[in-house]
C-alpha cells in the first residue's frame, strides 16, 4: 500500500532549500572564520555555476551569523539596482532600515489637540524615512552620504549587543559600472565598504554570484583582490551526491526506495550538481510512485528526464546563440576539457580538425565575448574560458546533428 501522505521531498526550484544539504562543510567553515573577525579585513565572494547551490548555502549562513550576534541584511540584486549610484544608495538604505527601524535616536514633545491640551512624547526611530532624510542632508557625493549614514548607524548600534552587520547580496554579478554615463555603482559599494572597514566599523560584504563576479570586482577596483576571500562552490563528490539522493527518502513513511543502480545512474547524470540531483530525483520519485501503484517494476526513464531537463533548463539559454555561435559551441563541446576550462588556441585547433571553414583566432575571441554577454561562457583571470552553465557540453552534443544540418561548415 503506497503512503499517500509522504509527499515528494525533492525541490529543484531556483534557490529552494533541498530536503538535505549535502557537503559544503569546508565552505561553511570558511564563513565561520570570517564572522569571528573583530576588524573586517576580509569580505566574502561566494561563486559558482548555475545550479551549484550558492543561494541555498547563503541562506544557511544567515542563522549562523545571527547566532554569533551579527545583524543580517540583503536581497537579490538586479540590473535596476545598479542603474546609477543613487539607485544603489537607495537599495542599501532600504535594506539597512529593516534592522535599524526600532532604534530610538531621539525624543520630542508634541502638543496633543483637544479640549484639554497635553504634551505627548514622540520617539524618533532610525527607520527608512529618517535614514533618507539624513542621507539627503549629508553633504558631498553619493559615496560621502552613504559613508556618513553607515558611520552614524554604527554609532547608534555599538552600545547594543551587536557584533556588526552583514550585507549579503545574491546575484551580485548584476552590478555594473556605466562609464559612458559617469555612473559607477559597483565601484561605489567597494569604496564605501573599504572606507568604513578602515575605520574599524564591523560591516561586512557577502556577495554571491556567477564566476564573472570577482573579475568584475577587480576591474572596478584593483584593491578588491585583497578585500575578498573567494569561495568557489564546485559539484558535490560522489558520496555527497549519494547522501543528497538518499537522505530525503530514508525516513519513516517514505513509499519509495531507490536501488543501488538507480542511485549510481542519478549520480552519473547529475555530475554532482545539486540542482540536477533535485531535478532528476523529483522525476524519478514520481515515476517510481506511479509504477508501484500500477504494480510494475520501477526503473529510471533517464532519456525522458533528460529531454525534460533540456527543455526546462537549457533551451532558453541555447536560444540566445546564433547558428554560427552554436557551431562554435559544438566545437568547444568536443574538447576533452570542455567541462573545466579551455583556450582560444584549443578551439582553433579543434575547429581545423572538424570544419571545412574553421574559425580564426580573432573570430573566436569576438564570439566568445558575445557568448559571455549571453551568459553561456565566462572568462577567468588566467586567460581561459569555461562554460557558464553546468553540463552544457553534454546538452550541446545532443543538439549537434541539428546544428550541422544547417550547412554552416
Amino acid at each position: 500500500m503506497v503512503n499517500e501522505v509522504f509527499s515528494n521531498p525533492f525541490k529543484p526550484g531556483a534557490g529552494h532549500k533541498p530536503p538535505y544539504l549535502a557537503g559544503r562543510i569546508e565552505e561553511t567553515n570558511e564563513f565561520k572564520k570570517l564572522i569571528k573577525q573583530k576588524i573586517i579585513l576580509e569580505n566574502m565572494v561566494l561563486t559558482g555555476l548555475r545550479g551549484s547551490g550558492k543561494t541555498v548555502l547563503l541562506d544557511t549562513f544567515k542563522p549562523l551569523a545571527i547566532q554569533k550576534g551579527w545583524l543580517w541584511v540583503g536581497t537579490d540584486l538586479s540590473e535596476s539596482a545598479s542603474v546609477n549610484e543613487q539607485t544603489l544608495a537607495l537599495r542599501l538604505l532600504t535594506d539597512l532600515s529593516i534592522v535599524t527601524s526600532n532604534i530610538v535616536i531621539g525624543k520630542k514633545e508634541q502638543q496633543k489637540l483637544g479640549f484639554a491640551p497635553e504634551k505627548i512624547i514622540i520617539e524618533q526611530k532610525l527607520n527608512y524615512l529618517t535614514l533618507t532624510e539624513m542621507y539627503n542632508k549629508f553633504p558631498g557625493l553619493v559615496s560621502d552620504k552613504i559613508k556618513g549614514i553607515l558611520e552614524f548607524v554604527w554609532s547608534c548600534l555599538k552600545d547594543y549587543d551587536v557584533k556588526g552587520i552583514i550585507f549579503a547580496y545574491d546575484e551580485a554579478q548584476a552590478l555594473s559600472d556605466h562609464a559612458q554615463k559617469e555612473q559607477y555603482p559597483l565601484a561605489l559599494i567597494l569604496d564605501v565598504f573599504q572606507s568604513i572597514q578602515k575605520k574599524d566599523i564591523p560591516f561586512m560584504l557577502v556577495l554571491t554570484g556567477l564566476p564573472t563576479l570577482f573579475p568584475k570586482l577587480v576591474e572596478a577596483r584593483t584593491f578588491a583582490e585583497r578585500m575578498f576571500r573567494v569561495i568557489f562552490i564546485d559539484r558535490l563528490s560522489k558520496s555527497e551526491s549519494r547522501d543528497a539522493i538518499l537522505e530525503p527518502i530514508n525516513k519513516g513513511g517514505c513509499p519509495i526506495h531507490f536501488t543501488k543502480s538507480s542511485v549510481t545512474l542519478v549520480v552519473k547524470e547529475s555530475d554532482g550538481y545539486p540542482y540536477f540531483i533535485q531535478f532528476i530525483c523529483r522525476e524519478v520519485y514520481d515515476v517510481f510512485l506511479q509504477k508501484i501503484k500500477d504494480n510494475k517494476e520501477p526503473s529510471v526513464p533517464i532519456e525522458e528526464i533528460t529531454r525534460k531537463l533540456d527543455k526546462d533548463f537549457f533551451a532558453g539559454r541555447w536560444s540566445r546563440a546564433t547558428d554560427r555561435q552554436r557551431q562554435l559551441l559544438c566545437i568547444i563541446a568536443h574538447l576533452k576539457n570542455n567541462d573545466t576550462e579551455f583556450s582560444v588556441q584549443e578551439i582553433v585547433f579543434e575547429s581545423k580538425e572538424r570544419l571545412n571553414n574553421p574559425f580564426s583566432n580573432s573570430h573566436i575571441s569576438q564570439m566568445l565575448a558575445t557568448l559571455t554577454n549571453a551568459g553561456l561562457i565566462y572568462k577567468n583571470r588566467h586567460g581561459k574560458y569555461s562554460f557558464a552553465v553546468p553540463l552544457l557540453g553534454r546538452f550541446i552534443l545532443r543538439q549537434e546533428q541539428e546544428v550541422f544540418s544547417n550547412g554552416l561548415d
